[in-house]
C-alpha cells in the first residue's frame, strides 16, 4: 500500500503562505488603474483627473485616489479645502464633481511639508486603500508620484492593480525614466495598458502644429517595449488654467476637443474591463 502523504505542518503552510502572498483589493471598488510616470512633471495629475471625469462621463461610477504623499495635486485641481470625516475606523472619501476622492492633502495643509520616511508612506497607502469607505466603484483611478520607489511597490506587490497607464511628455530626458517605470511594472507583473503622449504640441495661431518637445518618442518607446501606443494629447492653455481653478477642462468644458480626446481613452477603458 502507498504511504500516506505526512500533513504539513502550520510553520510549513506558514512559509508556503509567505511564498505566496495575496495581493489585497481595494474593497468598494471593480477595478483599479494606476497613471504613472517615473518622470514628474510631465502632466500625470492632470491625466489622472480629466480620465476620472471622463470615465464619469460615460456612466462609470469614479474614485480618485492620490498616491503622492509628497506632492499631492488633487485638493488644488478639484478645489477641495475640507477634511474627511471618520468614524474612528474608516475614512470617508469627499465627493466632488461626483467623484470620490481621498488625498493626504485633504488632512494637512497644503503647503505643509510631508517630512516622511518610506515606512509613513507606506501606511499611508495602506490607510488609503483598506481604510477608506469607497463605495461601489467600477474604477478607481490612483495619481502615482513619480520615482520607482515605496508607493509603487506597495501598490504592485500588496494591491491588486489591474493596470496601468503611463503618461509621458516626448522629452528624452522624460522618456529615459518612463523606460525604468515599464521595466519596474513588467518585473512586479502590472499590466501595462498604454503609454500616452502628453503636452505632444501645441497649434500656432497660423494653424501649423509646434512639436516643441521633440516628435514619436513615446510612440518608439512604446514600440520598444512592445506596449500599445494610446495617443497624443496637446498642449492647451485651458488645461493649465481650469486646472489651477478647480474644475478641470473634462468638467468645465465638456465640449473642448482635449475633452474629446479624454472620452475616447475613457470609453476604449470601459470597454476593456466592462
Amino acid at each position: 500500500m502507498p504511504k500516506e502523504k505526512p500533513e504539513l505542518s502550520d510553520a510549513m503552510r506558514a512559509k508556503m503562505t509567505r511564498k505566496t502572498p495575496m495581493k489585497n483589493p481595494i474593497n468598494g471598488t471593480k477595478f483599479t488603474i494606476a497613471i504613472s510616470s517615473a518622470k514628474g512633471g510631465v502632466g500625470k495629475s492632470t491625466f489622472a483627473t480629466n480620465l476620472a471625469l471622463a470615465l464619469k462621463q460615460i456612466g462609470c461610477k469614479v474614485g480618485l485616489l492620490d498616491a503622492d504623499i509628497y506632492g499631492p495635486s488633487i485638493p488644488k485641481m478639484f478645489n477641495i479645502n475640507e477634511k474627511p470625516k471618520s468614524d474612528g475606523q474608516k475614512l470617508e472619501p469627499i465627493v466632488k464633481y461626483d467623484i470620490q476622492c481621498m488625498s493626504i492633502g485633504f488632512l494637512t495643509d497644503q503647503q505643509t511639508p510631508m517630512i516622511w520616511r518610506g515606512p509613513m508612506v507606506t501606511s499611508a497607502i495602506k490607510t488609503f486603500t483598506q481604510k477608506v469607505n469607497w463605495k461601489d466603484l467600477d474604477f478607481i483611478i490612483v495619481d502615482m508620484p513619480p520615482g520607482t520607489g515605496d508607493t509603487q511597490l506597495t501598490f504592485s506587490q500588496e494591491i491588486k492593480m489591474d493596470g496601468a497607464i503611463i503618461v509621458s511628455t516626448p522629452q528624452e530626458v522624460a522618456l529615459l525614466d518612463v523606460k525604468r517605470g515599464i521595466k519596474m511594472f513588467d518585473k512586479l507583473g502590472v499590466k501595462i495598458l498604454g503609454l500616452i503622449d502628453n503636452m505632444s504640441y501645441f497649434t500656432g495661431d497660423d494653424g501649423k502644429k509646434y512639436k516643441i518637445f521633440g516628435e514619436g518618442g513615446v510612440k518608439k518607446t512604446a514600440d520598444e517595449f512592445k506596449k500599445e501606443f494610446l495617443g497624443e494629447i496637446p498642449i492647451n492653455p485651458e488645461i493649465g488654467k481650469t486646472g489651477d481653478d478647480g474644475k478641470p477642462i473634462v468638467e468645465s468644458k465638456p465640449n473642448h476637443e482635449i475633452s474629446k480626446i479624454y472620452l475616447e481613452f475613457a470609453n476604449k477603458i470601459k470597454s476593456t474591463y466592462l
